[in-house]
């Protein structure tokens, strides 16, 4: 189910602070999470926000067997799930090391597909060369996504 986004009402200069503390605050949750959990060596973890402004922390699972693996946003998109409330922001950020710069992976496909169905407006960060905190709406990873089809034929 697709969730919308409440129109903005207000100055945009405002709505642009707003997005990016919300985007910083993810952020940083994230990175503190790393440091608390992993505070040598690697780590990473997703942050991701819900509709309410609550933040959601998960980590990858270490395992012995790769087949076991799953993503950083995946335990924080269950529980969104569980607590049935929509996302509207997911970020996921890693170190090499404890002394290494923090770095932002962009979501790959299967998360893509699971953010998604909370609407191609939910904002994803990205990997990027500067390591800036950037994020985009889902559909711009995704504009040729197989809902799209879907979504034409129902209308």
């Amino acid at each position: 189910m697709a969730v919308n986004h409440l129109p903005f009402i207000g100055n945009v200069e405002t709505m642009k602070d707003e997005m990016l503390s919300v985007e910083d605050d993810l952020y940083q949750s994230a990175i503190t999470f790393i440091k608390e959990r992993y505070p040598t060596g690697w780590g990473g973890a997703a942050a991701i926000r819900l509709r309410s402004g609550d933040i959601l922390t998960s980590v990858a699972p270490d395992t012995d067997f790769d087949a076991l693996a799953a993503c950083m946003e995946l335990g924080a998109i269950l529980e969104a799930h569980k607590l049935d409330e929509a996302v509207t922001h997911s970020i996921c950020v890693f170190r090499d090391g404890e002394h290494s710069r923090f770095k932002i992976l962009s979501p790959c496909g299967i998360c893509q597909e699971r953010l998604r169905h909370w609407g191609s407006d939910v904002m994803v960060a990205i990997s990027n060369p500067e390591q800036k905190v950037m994020f985009k709406p889902l559909l711009a990873l995704q504009p040729h996504h197989w809902r799209t089809a879907i979504d034409q034929s129902n209308t």
